[in-house]
């Protein structure tokens, strides 16, 4: 096989790989994906069981070991917390946004945390406010009291009470303040995406009025128009430095290879 063959051989397979990457966390925080905080990939773990969507692993961000100044609401009580924000990629109008989440908290009576999923531009402005969850002593914990309106159609989700067993909890899992701790259990969103564009998906969760007795977010299963979310496709001018690159390269190898057969 030619050099450049070789190479754009090479190049294709780099490509499919990070487009695979992206579409599970089953081998962990797929390629492009940034955080701030804490978070990561993880199994079956404590009451937080692998997603209907199936896979080894899901996503998740917990507010243990957070940072300060992530959520994006105007709550002066707000403390630490985490999020995770996908590669950007590319969605037609109309394409439907889907995945699942389960939120977590240890946190109850008087110290509401909560949770979000919010549909980003690529210049990180908000393109929709996908879902909140708030912990609550009563009613509904999607979407969260208190917090901007949701734009996403989530299914029913009441919590299992109790003091939730899971490690992303930190040294809050297994334990329980006040009334209102628990889990909803796996829970689908779909969002319609209103306008062609590039996007970044962002989950986060986030302490409210201390930063004790923690909370976290769990999530896969996403895709969009049905087919997991990929990096988006390079410009064209992307391309050609590309095919230029690899040209270059050959070039160079010919020359050496005629330098060696004329020495020879």
């Amino acid at each position: 096989m030619k050099l450049t063959t070789k190479l754009f051989a090479a190049a294709a397979i780099a490509v499919v790989a990070q487009a695979a990457s992206a579409q599970s966390f089953s081998g962990g925080i797929p390629a492009g994906w940034t955080g701030v905080g804490t978070y990561g990939a993880m199994g079956a773990n404590g009451v937080v069981t692998l997603a209907p969507s199936g896979g080894s692993k899901y996503g998740y961000v917990s507010t243990a070991n957070g940072s300060t100044g992530v959520s994006p609401f105007a709550f002066g009580a707000n403390t630490t917390g985490s999020y995770l924000r996908s590669n950007v990629f590319s969605a037609s109008a109309g394409d439907a946004l889907n995945f699942n989440f389960n939120y977590v908290t240890s946190d109850g009576a008087g110290y509401a945390d909560y949770g979000w999923a919010r549909l980003l531009n690529a210049d990180l402005t908000q393109a929709a406010l996908l879902f909140t969850a708030r912990t609550t002593t009563s009613g509904n914990t999607v979407p969260g009291f208190g917090l901007p309106a949701t734009q996403a159609t989530v299914s029913p989700s009441p919590i299992t009470a109790g003091a939730p067993s899971w490690s992303a909890l930190g040294t809050s899992s297994g334990t329980c303040y006040s009334g209102g701790c628990g889990f909803t259990g796996w829970v689908s969103s779909t969002y319609n995406i209103a306008s062609a564009g590039s996007y970044i998906l962002e989950f986060g969760a986030i302490n409210w009025s201390d930063s004790a007795y923690h909370t976290g977010l769990a999530f896969d299963g996403i895709t969009v128009a049905g087919v997991p979310i990929t990096p988006a496709v390079p410009e064209p001018e992307s391309f050609a430095m590309l095919l230029a690159g690899l040209g270059l390269v050959g070039a160079i190898a010919r020359r050496r290879q005629a330098k060696k057969s004329i020495s020879v």
